[in-house]
């Protein structure tokens, strides 16, 4: 019991958020707290659902001491929560300007964003509507907050085709400036069917730097008749405002329609290696024990793609003997390089394959007989040093035409003779091929070009052309270097002083060099008394000089060395760069139907010819 008689006050169940329930509380017996007490004089108190209005007033007019010290307490207590909320909450300046407004639309970071985020788009072929993802927007909220990330309307109806048209604009600038050009084109059809032909173009700038463009993708509708091609390739060099007397050369695959749209067009036509490797090793193989072993294989290479527990079992068998940890290939019927991966994954893996089959009596008959393994390691024999010529003759960003008569020449003489321990299938193969590719290189305008174009490059100049034709190789440099329009200083370059030449050379540390030029220039300065010779004389003069200097490394650049020699040599270095432009493939096209593939995906499939001839050029161009 309390003073008075009273009984002991017990304070408020729950949580109490304010200071003036120390001074009020609840009898024992009132459980449910509905009588509200003062522990001062114990008046009830009336505080309906807990308002404390009631309560602070009965302290200001009875207890008035009591009163006036709570409220000092309630504004102390105030004031260190509102420090200390203040102390966790402030900012940095750096966060604070992060969490200020949105950049405006007008301003020069927003558009720096925008154009970073298209060009992503563009170039790495992501769908438009990646830009609403949310994991893409927090992404960008983590690097600059106040980026307000544009609409995916706004990136195909306004980034996209600004930066189509720029890119466009630029790209006509340098076609436009290219003395001369090659060309690759090629057919294709998307997964919906709809077909394409593209068209790319290569050039050689006046600093000997190989350029490679995409100009189109575009929709073709009609008939692939030859007439129908030709008109579309031209139609597509008259809309890039170039000049079809430029076209050295276009590359093509053997199709009858294309090769007949290039002889209705009267443009000179190179046959792409690769094409050509491919239907020689094709022809080679057209024997019924190569077609059994490559059954065999296909069947074998199924049951392991097709079934994880053959996978599971490969790889155990794979640890206990030993063998590197490799899947098995599957050949791909149009790149001849994947038949010869698949049988050289076999040959690998043979003693795992036939020990997890030997364990399945329903495909135990998969199994590669001898007789099988010994045609097998004939085929592998024979293809497996091909790969390499193929995939180096297929790059875009260096010479290649200029590698065809030298590969052509190891073929004969090194990579497909005979050897002592070859079989006889294995002679067959390569006799068959070596047969095939002669005959597809004997016509006397490709090998004009392919010998004009080994002429040019200072790692082989005339070592593959033969004997009996190299005279009308040089006289041909000769008539073309007459048409070379040079400047006065070209006319005397060849003839300058001793020292202006070694200075020259000098510049050239990737030549090997055993006589310099500066000797060969300083007899016929002396012999011409100073004075610029005849025009044929000059052209003869940079003939001799250019064939007489030491070939460059095979692993050398030519291009390079030109750019160092272009001006010891201003007629030869024209032609280089019109002959050495051109591809020996045409992959270029072949990589642009890549292209439109990762583009045309299955997620994407109705994306109008327009915008596949957009997005194809953004990224193949950017």
């Amino acid at each position: 019991m309390a003073e008075g008689g009273q009984s002991r006050l017990v304070d408020k169940k729950g949580k109490r958020s304010s200071l003036v329930w120390e001074h009020f509380g609840f009898e024992e017996s009132d459980e449910k707290q509905q009588r509200i007490m003062c522990k001062i004089c114990y008046k009830v108190i009336s505080a309906p659902l807990g308002n404390t209005t009631n309560l602070f007033n009965h302290l200001k007019q009875k207890h008035k001491v009591t009163h006036d010290e709570l409220i000092k307490k309630q504004k102390d207590k105030i004031s260190a929560t509102t420090s200390k909320t203040s102390m966790l909450t402030q900012s940095s300046i750096t966060d604070t300007m992060f969490n200020a407004t949105s950049y405006p639309t007008s301003s020069e970071r927003h558009k720096t964003l925008t154009a970073a985020v298209g060009y992503f788009l563009a170039k790495d072929m992501q769908p438009i509507n990646t830009v609403e993802g949310e994991g893409f927007k927090r992404m960008l909220i983590a690097f600059d907050k106040r980026y307000a990330l544009p609409s995916r309307h706004h990136f195909n109806r306004m980034v996209l085709p600004n930066m189509y048209q720029q890119s466009r604009d630029k790209v006509t600038k340098e076609v436009s400036a290219a003395d001369e050009f090659a060309a690759t084109t090629d057919l294709w059809s998307s997964r919906t069917m709809e077909p394409y032909i593209s068209l790319t173009i290569h050039f050689i700038d006046t600093e000997f730097n190989l350029k490679v463009k995409c100009l189109q993708t575009a929709f073709m509708p009609e008939d692939h008749t030859g007439q129908n091609i030709a008109d579309g390739l031209r139609e597509a060099l008259a809309e890039w405002g170039l000049n079809e007397g430029k076209l050295v050369c276009i590359t093509t695959d053997n199709a009858a329609n294309i090769k007949l749209a290039a002889e209705i067009n009267g443009w000179l036509r190179l046959q792409c290696f690769g094409h050509r490797l491919h239907l020689a090793i094709e022809n080679a193989m057209k024997d019924h024990r190569i077609c059994r072993a490559m059954g065999v294989c296909k069947k074998l290479v199924s049951s392991f793609t097709y079934s994880w527990k053959k996978k599971r079992d490969l790889e155990e068998v794979q640890k206990q003997l030993s063998l590197p940890k490799h899947s098995l290939k599957t050949e791909c019927p149009t790149r001849w390089g994947s038949r010869q991966a698949m049988i050289d994954r076999i040959l690998e893996q043979q003693k795992a394959i036939a020990q997890v089959l030997s364990n399945d009596r329903k495909l135990r008959h998969l199994i590669p007989s001898w007789q099988d393994i010994d045609v097998l390691e004939a085929v592998n024999k024979s293809l497996s040093p091909l790969v390499e010529f193929t995939d180096a003759l297929s790059g875009e960003k260096y010479v290649s035409v200029s590698l065809v008569k030298p590969t052509l020449h190891l073929f004969n003489n090194s990579i497909l003779e005979d050897q002592e321990d070859d079989t006889q299938l294995a002679k067959t193969i390569k006799h068959n091929i070596l047969q095939y590719l002669n005959d597809k290189y004997s016509d006397q305008q490709t090998q004009e070009i392919l010998d004009m174009a080994s002429a040019l490059d200072p790692r082989f100049k005339l070592k593959y052309v033969d004997e009996d034709i190299k005279e009308s190789i040089l006289e041909r440099l000769k008539i073309e270097m007459r048409d070379v329009k040079t400047a006065s200083a070209m006319e005397r370059a060849p003839f300058e002083t001793t020292a202006q030449v070694v200075d020259t050379e000098d510049a050239v540390p990737s030549m090997k060099r055993k006589k310099g030029l500066g000797s060969f220039f300083k007899v016929t300065v002396d012999k011409a008394a100073g004075q610029p010779p005849h025009k044929d004389q000059a052209i003869a003069s940079e003939i001799q000089s250019y064939f007489q200097t030491e070939s460059l490394d095979p692993e050398d650049d030519p291009l390079t060395w030109w750019r160092d020699a272009k001006t010891i040599y201003p007629r030869l270095s024209v032609l280089a760069r019109k002959y050495l432009c051109i591809p020996a493939t045409s992959s270029s096209s072949e990589r642009v139907f890549s292209t439109s593939g990762n583009i045309v995906s299955c997620l994407r499939s109705s994306l109008k010819p327009d915008h596949v001839n957009r997005l194809v050029f953004l990224a193949k161009n950017l």
